[in-house]
């Protein structure tokens, strides 16, 4: 007997299947799909939030400086000449940012090996932003889950699908 469901199919695109299931339940937060489908991407998405709430807390907050250029009303970059060319204005800015111990690092890597990028599409194509799934695990969904030992993900049986009667399943993170 084997450790995990084949699903019918080769081991690349099994792969495939569940690391896109598992970062549209992270993205979404629920997902339908059929039952053996979710008991599989179940194992791996609970373990990704456990890896989040062991590691959500192992970061250290450093100042730093940077320059960042000055903008207008417009949003458009000013421009000072010096020496009869044009040259963007920068100023310094102080930001406090979280710099992640080596432990969470290795966690956050073991993440995005399983995760696929994930573009928040607003309606056009120009606005799209890339959301980053790693930051969203450790900032909102393992703070949420850090008393809790276990059972992220909830499985909601809906009913036998019409096409080939495979029972369909609410997948969701409790």
């Amino acid at each position: 007997m084997a450790g995990y469901r084949k699903l019918g199919r080769t081991s690349s695109q099994r792969k495939a299947l569940i690391r896109g299931q598992v970062t549209s339940l992270l993205n979404n937060g629920k997902i339908v799909t059929t039952e053996a489908r979710a008991k599989e991407i179940s194992k791996v998405a609970e373990g990704l939030i456990a890896l989040a709430v062991k590691e959500k807390d192992n970061f250290d907050e450093v100042e730093v400086t940077a320059k960042v250029a000055r903008k207008d009303k417009d949003g458009k970059r000013v421009k000072e000449v010096v020496d009869g060319k044009k040259v963007t204005v920068f100023d310094e800015v102080k930001k406090t940012i979280k710099k992640d111990q080596p432990s969470r690092l290795h966690a956050r890597r073991q993440m995005n090996k399983v995760l696929y990028t994930v573009t928040d599409n607003t309606g056009k194509k120009k606005d799209t932003k890339k959301v980053d799934l790693t930051n969203k695990l450790f900032d909102e969904i393992a703070p949420k889950y850090a008393d809790r030992k276990g059972g992220y993900t909830r499985i909601v049986k809906i009913g036998q699908r019409k096409g080939d009667a495979a029972m369909e399943v609410l997948l969701e993170l409790v």
